[in-house]
């Protein structure tokens, strides 16, 4: 049985795609499968990566369905004990691989891992997308280890340490199939953005934990697929971040947390009034029109969600940061993790 496959879900980018494709080349671990999903790409990138020395398996998708589709197509077809759910515009540390392996073998409980991830543009500097560990607030806002919001710290070795997450970066992470199998896939209706963060918050009504491993070294090319300003990116981001809320939290807790959840949305919709923001203004309200006229999914993904359950919220809540990122940030000027 093979370890480790790797899933890339790719739409496009034949520079990008190589230049990760060479970086494999280099691992140094070498019990593994490369898998790519396209969706539906319309260069040569294909022809590219069929050519290519890694022997990669190229699954054709004849439509777009997203990060999280493409990501579930190559699962169900993996044969590793272990999965590593990659981006295409990705290039990584040949020694990566082996930190990661190393730790689910030895710790049964961690679902899932995920490097120290560095900008490819900076390299000294994390990266957006998960920098040195995926963290959250009781309220569902996320945030990272070296990156709150857009402020983003120098690694100068300050999160060196491997510790608990409350979720691993989509960007990069090596999970156990036996914990998709348990608590399944990415919820293919998000498409992009905060996926990663619906399974793990999964993972941990199950009784999972997730790590940080930042001996495993990657640098990322964030923005690629869709860039950081765009209103579709924002709009994602703020509607799946709400129906990941609503489907994780029991409902006692979601009468306490989400009319002041839905306070916060109505703050940052005027901040960003006041910005001249009017992308992520109107992302916001596009977000919760989408929520209101969207009850029965809602309604079967928290039942579905719900009965997966064996740890309580407040024992979850312990893993979160108990006050609202936001009110750090942007009220209280902290732009530091190590600030928290």
């Amino acid at each position: 049985m093979t370890k480790v496959s790797i899933i890339i879900p790719h739409y496009n980018g034949r520079d990008i795609l190589q230049e990760c494709l060479d970086s494999l080349m280099k691992s140094t671990y070498r019990d593994l499968e490369v898998i790519l999903v396209d969706n539906g790409s319309s260069d040569d990138s294909l022809e590219m990566a069929e050519k290519h020395p890694l022997n990669v398996r190229i699954i054709r998708n004849k439509i777009n369905l997203g990060y999280a589709g493409g990501c579930n197509v190559g699962i169900r077809t993996a044969l590793g004990e272990y999965l590593l759910i990659l981006n295409n515009d990705t290039i990584h540390d040949p020694g990566w691989i082996e930190p990661m392996v190393n730790w689910l073998d030895n710790h049964l409980d961690t679902a899932s891992v995920m490097p120290k991830i560095l900008s490819y543009n900076r390299p000294d500097y994390f990266d957006y997308s998960g920098a040195a560990g995926g963290m959250i607030d009781k309220y569902a806002y996320p945030f990272a280890r070296g990156r709150l919001f857009d402020y983003i710290e120098k690694d100068t070795g300050q999160y060196d340490n491997p510790i608990e997450i409350f979720w691993s970066s989509g960007t990069a992470f090596m999970v156990r199939k036996s914990a998709l199998d348990s608590c399944g896939t990415f919820d293919e209706r998000f498409f992009a953005h905060m996926e990663e963060i619906d399974l793990h918050w999964r993972f941990h009504l199950y009784g999972f934990n997730a790590y940080c491993i930042p001996d495993s070294v990657m640098w990322h090319h964030s923005g690629w697929t869709l860039p950081p300003d765009s209103f579709r990116k924002k709009y994602l981001n703020h509607r799946n971040n709400l129906i990941m809320l609503l489907a994780n939290y029991s409902f006692w807790s979601l009468i306490c947390i989400a009319p002041i959840r839905f306070l916060l949305d109505g703050v940052s919709a005027i901040f960003a009034l006041s910005k001249k923001d009017s992308k992520r203004f109107f992302a916001v309200f596009a977000a919760h029109f989408w929520i209101f006229f969207h009850p029965f999914y809602l309604i079967k993904k928290y039942r579905c969600h719900q009965r997966l359950r064996k740890v309580p919220d407040h024992l979850i809540q312990k893993k979160m940061t108990g006050y609202a990122i936001p009110v750090q940030v942007f009220l209280r000027k902290k732009h530091r993790y190590s600030q928290l």
